[in-house]
């Protein structure tokens, strides 16, 4: 596999997990991999006639967790590559058949959008976990899932002291609550006790009508590898749920 860093950052992480990938899958187009300053970018996947970009901040690139966003990343362009419908499906496409002639709120549509990375990140974290410890990723999934339920304002007086941020929806809080456990669960990567549980059920409290739940079921039963057609209606369906509270949707 042809890795290429552009930047400052540390090669070692990247070279690392195109080295995990190889054990099971290969890419054929070349990665060329961009740092950028911005912490708040993170990292994504981008595509081209000839190559992949994997984009990551600077921050993300020197963390603990590098070589696991980065392997995370990877997965995307094995998917892409490979013409999975998670990933050759128009977002904005399955967006405008669930939500044609529907008025929805501004924030409700950009979750939209977060809800279809969930599904698409499912696809990719099927390839991560067999080639790579899940530890790290429990851990992550917990850490991002402990922050964004303390941001959350409450919906009711708690006993407990909560710090309440606008960056924090409990409603997208929960569908995030949701998408954790439906990848554990399908992985069987946590017992029944894990901590990812109490918190999953705290960001369900703090947003009642989501249908945590639902979400979860939804997430985890996504069949490996659905014909274009099965995936369009599930992202309909699964969209038109979340905007606005509807059954499943006709193909």
């Amino acid at each position: 596999m042809d890795v290429r860093v552009k930047g400052t950052a540390p090669p070692d992480p990247f070279l690392g997990a195109a080295e995990l990938l190889e054990t099971e899958y290969e890419l054929t187009d070349p990665v060329r991999v961009r740092v950028r300053d911005d912490p708040d970018e993170r990292t994504w996947a981008a595509h081209y006639d000839d190559y992949h970009v994997l984009n990551i901040s600077r921050q993300a690139a020197t963390s603990a967790m590098a070589r696991e966003l980065a392997l995370h990343e990877l997965a995307h362009m094995v998917r892409h590559e490979g013409r999975h419908a998670s990933h050759t499906q128009s977002t904005e496409e399955a967006l405008f058949l669930a939500l044609s002639g529907r008025s929805v709120e501004r924030r409700k549509l950009s979750h939209c959008y977060q809800i279809a990375n969930h599904m698409k990140d499912i696809y990719a974290d099927d390839i991560t976990l067999s080639v790579a410890p899940a530890d790290k990723l429990v851990q992550f999934l917990e850490s991002k899932l402990a922050a964004a339920v303390a941001d959350s304002p409450p919906t009711a007086p708690r006993s407990d002291s909560r710090r309440v941020s606008t960056a924090s929806d409990p409603d997208i809080t929960a569908v995030n609550a949701a998408f954790a456990l439906a990848l554990v669960e399908r992985h069987d990567l946590v017992g029944d006790s894990h901590r990812l549980y109490d918190l999953a059920h705290a960001a369900a409290d703090d947003a009642p009508n989501v249908g945590l739940d639902r979400f979860r079921r939804r997430f985890r039963s996504l069949v490996d590898d659905p014909s274009e057609s099965d995936y369009r209606k599930e992202l309909v369906d699964v969209t038109r749920q979340y905007a606005v509270g509807t059954g499943p949707a006709a193909d």
